[in-house]
């Protein structure tokens, strides 16, 4: 399969144990299984793109253009749709079904999603700022200090890092290895921390990385 790109949700973190007895700290991805709704060629569109459809969902949730969209090809009532971006035209057909097993054991994965949103915050929890002495009558403990110039150029730069949202950021946790592979439950096992709430939507994809180490 020419395409290893998949939709799914953050599940809980645990640990498993190797077959040498090491404790690798875990997350629990349930990917697919996503249905492909459609297909990009350079002939026709100008580019090489598959789009996939991850969470059956009632037909009242989806809006009229989004039901005619999939009715038209006979699939399913989808809540969301992905199109990921192909190096070669794809091999597949629009109407199939994709699972958990187009990924392997041992491969790495990029894991795409979005942070945490965790409101208004300050400089040092949002930047992770040392902040002022807490002894000897330190009187700046909790704050970012100096934020402009005197005469020239009497301003505050674009950009400063300051007190503001924090949070909902879309991240990409790249390299991250799959340790386990459950197909009956649609769940991976991928090594480490993937950015998100439980729950959260994430896209998982083939590490550029691991493409690179393959061409070479």
């Amino acid at each position: 399969m020419s395409m290893k790109f998949m939709l799914g949700r953050k599940g809980r973190m645990t640990q498993i144990f190797t077959e040498e007895g090491e404790c690798v700290p875990v997350t629990i991805l349930e990917v697919g299984p996503c249905w492909v709704t459609g297909v990009r060629s350079a002939e026709r569109d100008g580019y090489d793109a598959v789009q996939i459809g991850f969470d059956q969902v009632r037909e009242k949730v989806l809006s009229k253009p989004e039901l005619g969209h999939l009715k038209a090809k006979e699939l399913p009532p989808l809540r969301v749709l992905k199109e990921c971006r192909l190096d070669s035209p794809a091999d597949l057909e629009v109407g199939a079904q994709l699972g958990v097993d187009v990924f392997q054991v041992g491969e790495r994965v990029d894991v795409t999603g979005v942070s945490k949103g965790r409101g208004f915050a300050g400089a040092m929890k949002r930047y992770n700022f040392g902040g002022g002495p807490m002894t000897h009558g330190g009187m700046c403990r909790r704050f970012p200090g100096a934020i402009g110039q005197h005469t020239y150029p009497g301003r505050v730069f674009k950009g400063k890092r300051m007190p503001g949202h924090f949070g909902t950021d879309r991240i990409k946790v790249k390299n991250l290895e799959v340790m386990h592979i459950d197909t009956e439950r649609n769940l991976l096992l991928v090594r480490g921390a993937v950015p998100g709430h439980r729950g959260a939507l994430v896209e998982v994809s083939y590490a550029k990385c691991a493409k690179a180490s393959q061409q070479a």
